[in-house]
């Protein structure tokens, strides 16, 4: 017999097989090369840059098979896209939609749409910019919860998202959840260590987490936070892997997810740290293509 599915259920969604990182700066200048992730988390070497060069942008997924990287910063704020085929292969710059922004994060909802939210367009803000199944950037959306900026963002559930942590007049855990239609909720009470710089991914199908970033000036850290398929945000899991800063993370495989390079207090790195389809993250694995920090990831495929 065929099971027996409760209307308006979520069950979990397989989600891509491969993933991208992308722009950033690599401590002399500002980049716009990518790298591929495998749907075994093998990263590939550097592919030349497409667009414009830019750091501390966003990127999600959409379409159920696309990417997508938004705004960020050239030398000065941004909101050009770029979208990233189920090939992997990243298009020249379209022109931006929305307040041009930094330090801000994106995630993907409802299935096939995204959303790009929060950042920095002369100050922290709490704009949201929808994208739809078509790669298509809506413009602003009046700002839901706690303006703030270098937070991260991901999907859970199946068919929502999760804004959370970042940086205020200091640095916060607050989160916020968003519908599977794309709306914002108000601010959760955060959980976990206050920090910034952070990057987060799904795994798990249906499951997220939050990792990296900085509890203070100098002070980066490894630790990371999972979310439960219903947007629960769990106390700080003891750190695995180099404590760094503005790394990016994207899923792959389906139901796994992989954290790579950023700035460990001292040196711009290249190194990735698997995350299992139960959320445990593995040990360092040496770095492939040119070392950065600030750039965007997503999955496609």
């Amino acid at each position: 017999m065929f099971p027996i599915i409760p209307a308006n259920s979520v069950t979990a969604d397989s989600g891509n097989e491969e993933g991208i990182f992308g722009y950033g700066y690599d401590g002399s200048s500002i980049i716009s090369l990518s790298n591929l992730v495998s749907n075994t988390g093998v990263v590939a070497s550097d592919t030349a840059g497409v667009g414009t060069a830019r750091y501390y942008l966003a990127a999600c997924e959409f379409g159920g098979d696309q990417g997508i990287f938004g705004f960020g910063n050239d030398g000065s704020a941004v909101s050009m896209t770029n979208l990233v085929s189920n090939a992997g292969v990243v298009a020249n710059d379209t022109a931006g939609v929305g307040s041009a922004r930094y330090y801000l994060a994106a995630c993907s909802f409802g299935g096939d749409q995204g959303i790009f939210g929060f950042g920095n367009d002369g100050s922290a803000c709490d704009i949201t910019n929808l994208v739809s199944n078509a790669g298509v950037v809506a413009s602003d959306v009046t700002g839901v919860g706690t303006a703030r900026q270098a937070l991260a963002a991901c999907e859970f559930g199946g068919d929502q998202g999760i804004f959370g942590f970042g940086f205020v007049s200091g640095r916060v855990s607050t989160t916020n959840k968003v519908s599977n239609a794309g709306v914002v909720a108000s601010d959760t009470a955060g959980v976990g260590s206050t920090r910034n710089t952070i990057t987060a991914c799904s795994f798990g199908g249906d499951q997220g987490i939050f990792g990296y970033g900085t509890t203070g000036p100098g002070t980066e850290v490894s630790m990371t936070n999972l979310v439960s398929n219903t947007g629960v945000v769990a106390n700080d899991t003891a750190g695995v892997g180099t404590a760094r800063m503005y790394p990016a993370a994207t899923q792959f495989g389906g139901d796994q997810g992989i954290f790579g390079y950023g700035y460990d207090g001292s040196s711009y790195v290249s190194m990735s740290n698997l995350v299992s389809n139960a959320g445990v993250v593995a040990n360092d694995t040496a770095g492939v293509g040119t070392v950065r920090f600030g750039g965007g990831a997503c999955s496609f495929n």
